[in-house]
C-alpha cells in the first residue's frame, strides 16, 4: 500500500526532539541504502517489505519516543502516530519492534528487521565521527575513519551497540561485511546531510 511519507514527516517534526528527529532521518536513509545494495545483489526475496515500508519503519522507528510515551518505548508506536491520525500497518510495527528485541520480544528475521536491528546504532558513530572533524560536516568523513572507530576505539561513541551492528556481517541477516555496511550507511547519510545539519 502507498504511505504519504509527507503526513508521517511532519508528525515526527512535531513529535520528536530534534536529535532524535535527525537520528531517525539518518535511518531512514540508511534503510534505503542497504535494500538498494541488497536488491543489486539479487539478495531480497518475494516476501520481503517494500522498499518503501523499509523507509518508513527508519522514518518512524522511534516515534514514541517522546512525551508520554517515552517510558514504554517502542511499544506505543501505534498509539503514538494515532495522534496524529496516521496508522501502523502489521508490516511497519513487526519491523520496528525487531530494532530492539531485548525490549519487544521480536527478533529480526526478514531482512528488513536486520537492517533496522544492525543500523540503528550506527548512525549515532557515523554522526560522532563527523563532530571532530574541523567542518563537522558528513561530506568530510571517509568511511575507513569510521571504521577504525569503529574497530579500535570502543569508547569512542561508547554507546555504539558495536556487537549488533557486527551481525550485519551474519549469513542469515544481511551478509553485508562491516566494512560494506559502513560505507553503505555513510553514503546513504551523506546523502541527506543538508537535511540532518551535518
Amino acid at each position: 500500500m502507498p504511505y504519504d511519507r509527507q503526513k508521517y514527516l511532519d508528525a515526527a517534526k512535531i513529535q520528536l526532539e530534534p536529535n532524535i528527529l535527525n537520528h531517525s532521518l539518518a535511518l531512514e536513509a540508511c534503510m534505503a541504502g542497504i535494500y538498494d545494495y541488497l536488491q543489486s545483489q539479487g539478495q531480497l526475496g518475494a516476501g520481503e517489505p517494500s522498499r518503501e515500508e523499509w523507509c518508513l519503519a527508519g522514518l518512524i522507528h522511534d516515534f514514541d519516543f517522546a512525551g508520554e510515551f517515552k517510558d514504554d518505548h517502542p511499544h506505543k508506536t501505534k498509539e503514538a502516530l494515532a495522534k496524529y491520525g496516521l496508522e501502523l500497518p502489521p508490516v511497519l510495527d513487526q519491523i520496528i519492534k525487531a530494532h530492539a528485541p531485548e525490549l519487544t520480544g521480536v527478533e529480526p528475521v526478514s531482512k528488513a528487521q536486520w537492517a533496522i536491528f544492525t543500523a540503528d546504532s550506527l548512525t549515532g558513530l557515523i554522526t560522532a565521527v563527523a563532530f571532530v572533524y574541523p567542518s563537522r560536516k558528513l561530506a568530510d568523513v571517509k568511511s575507513n575513519s569510521v571504521l577504525k572507530r569503529f574497530l579500535k576505539d570502543p569508547k569512542f561513541a561508547a554507546g555504539t551497540r558495536r556487537e549488533e551492528v557486527a551481525m550485519c556481517a551474519k549469513p542469515e541477516g544481511l551478509n553485508i561485511p562491516v566494512e560494506k555496511f559502513i560505507e553503505i550507511c555513510l553514503s546513504s547519510m551523506q546523502g541527506i546531510a543538508g537535511q540532518i545539519g551535518l
